[in-house]
């Protein structure tokens, strides 16, 4: 099977590369690097086709969409505090380039279309566990484009027929994910902040909680959600682990895995944020055979050991 995935090198973009040749699979990538790097493709560059271009070049997308089966499309302009500084740029990246892939996947009859969804769309609902049912209330620029995205998949699967499927993360961590920039994701944030010698800042009182997902899993999401999609055609699931912990516990147990003793510092509240987060994934297990493959403590018992890895061969 031919697959494209876009954002090829990001955190799961990258990861999604490697699965998918490792089962044997045609991979055509596309990135503009913006967020991705270039060290994350490196080592596959002789085994797929890769394209550095960008999606809101609609020429592109049907550049690489062209004979392809199944679109795997994780390109996006991430972090809520970065739509909020510049919420023009996310919406031409995250709603006018997912609507531009959609066009590209439609004309090329792809079998499947997967779109990473985001879980930031279900806002700060006080109700727990978050069920697809439930309206959305976007706080940030960043999360109404992700659900614009979902509205585009539903509308082109209901009037071109095309076999599109959102799947909604929550919070994936792991290997290669960037700890660097003002809008690093937390758990490699903390990693780096913690072996560099210093103490991270919590954002507010650090009892906000997550539904920590671990990127083997949004990768065994995406693969289950194109060979289901058309059974799943125009809806959106919630990609979890259905357990949920708070920022405050997230950095001692970080710490523990690094033998570190110091306590967090803390700051003000980040605007756009949400309280609380907790997914119900029966909808995935029922229309995608979903089922979480590794839960977020070994996850991130694998991720900080990767970190730590990094760390000492940079050293050498």
């Amino acid at each position: 099977m031919k697959y494209v995935v876009t954002g090829v090198a990001g955190f799961i973009g990258s990861h999604l590369l490697e699965n998918l040749l490792k089962e044997g699979h045609e991979v055509v990538g596309l990135d503009n690097f913006s967020t991705g790097h270039r060290h994350n493709i490196a080592p596959f560059l002789d085994d797929f086709e890769f394209v550095e271009g960008d999606i809101r070049d609609l020429e592109t997308c049907h550049r690489v969409c062209k004979n392809a089966d199944y679109v795997l499309h994780q390109a996006a302009l991430g972090s809520v505090p970065r739509s909020v500084a510049d919420p023009i740029a996310s919406h031409d990246n995250n709603a006018s380039g997912t609507l531009n892939m959609l066009v590209a996947g439609r004309d090329a009859d792809v079998s499947g279309f997967v779109f990473a969804a985001s879980s930031s769309a279900y806002g700060d609902t006080p109700t727990l566990p978050k069920v697809e049912t439930m309206p959305m209330r976007p706080m940030s620029p960043y999360a109404i484009t992700k659900a614009m995205g979902e509205y585009y998949l539903n509308v082109f699967g209901t009037l071109y027929q095309m076999n599109t499927v959102g799947v909604r993360y929550f919070n994936i961590f792991g290997p290669r994910q960037d700890p660097n920039g003002m809008y690093a994701a937390v758990i490699p944030k903390f990693v780096d902040i913690l072996m560099g010698g210093s103490v991270p800042v919590i954002d507010g009182d650090g009892e906000q909680t997550r539904d920590f997902t671990f990127v083997a899993n949004a990768v065994s999401a995406n693969l289950l959600a194109a060979k289901n999609a058309e059974q799943a055609r125009g809806e959106v699931v919630n990609i979890a682990c259905g357990n949920r912990i708070s920022i405050n516990k997230l950095y001692n147990d970080i710490a523990g895995h690094l033998d570190i003793t110091k306590p967090a510092k803390y700051g003000p509240k980040r605007a756009g944020d949400v309280r609380d987060s907790l997914a119900d994934i029966s909808k995935a297990k029922r229309l995608i055979n979903y089922e979480p493959l590794v839960n977020d403590a070994e996850g991130l018992k694998i991720t900080v050991e990767w970190f730590k890895k990094q760390f000492e061969e940079s050293k050498k």
